[in-house]
């Protein structure tokens, strides 16, 4: 081979392979970049019906003084039952109105998926309450129970997390084991969590 042909030939192999250099180095430098984009995207999916499940969860010990421990009596308690409240005509601080009988008062009875809720939920909304978004049919880990206080105070709990491995699981490997050792590292749940089992927490969710 002649020597303008093997220049021109080693031209060729050493622009391809720049060409490849700077094509893995792109990937390099955009995999954290595309990594965060999409857990932000997932994690939003995550939290708001992690937030359902609290509200719902807040509901029934609303009516039962204790949370559920279950999907099946959670969602079941949102699609069959309801909740108390109380109309009212008059004010009760008018003494000579409530020496007439003109105060009355009345109860009335609302289902509770019509009334908990902020955003109008469907059935399968409802029924979808157990799995967490982009986990392929993974539920979400809950359980209820009581704990005490310092102040010897039985107060009931719940907790409802989902690991990130999750719903993270198919992005970038390292990226994941990365994202899940900062969490570990400050002490933190690796995932989405709310309520705990052994602390009062007023329901926090760990994002908050």
């Amino acid at each position: 081979m002649k020597r303008g042909a093997i220049i021109t030939v080693a031209s060729i192999v050493l622009g391809i392979l720049i060409v490849l250099f700077t094509w893995l180095l792109i990937g390099m430098l955009n995999t954290p970049r595309n990594f965060q984009r999409e857990v932000k995207v997932r994690e939003a999916a995550v939290i708001s019906r992690i937030q359902d499940i609290r509200t719902a969860q807040q509901a029934y010990k609303q009516k039962y003084q204790r949370y559920t421990p279950t999907f099946d009596s959670l969602i079941y308690f949102v699609l069959n039952d309801s909740l108390v409240f109380e109309r009212s005509s008059g004010s009760v601080d008018d003494s000579i109105a409530v020496a007439r009988g003109l105060v009355t008062r009345e109860e009335f009875w609302i289902p509770v998926i019509d009334t908990i809720f902020r955003k109008q939920m469907t059935r399968n909304d409802v029924e979808n309450l157990r799995y967490i978004p982009y986990g392929e049919g993974a539920e979400y880990i809950m359980d209820a129970g009581t704990f005490e206080t310092d102040s010897k105070v039985v107060v009931p709990v719940f907790e409802a997390k989902a690991p990130f491995k999750a719903f993270l699981g198919d992005l970038n490997r390292q990226e994941l084991i990365n994202y899940i050792d900062d969490a570990k590292t400050l002490g933190k749940y690796p995932g989405i969590k709310v309520g705990a089992l052994d602390q009062a927490t007023n329901d926090a969710g760990n994002w908050e």
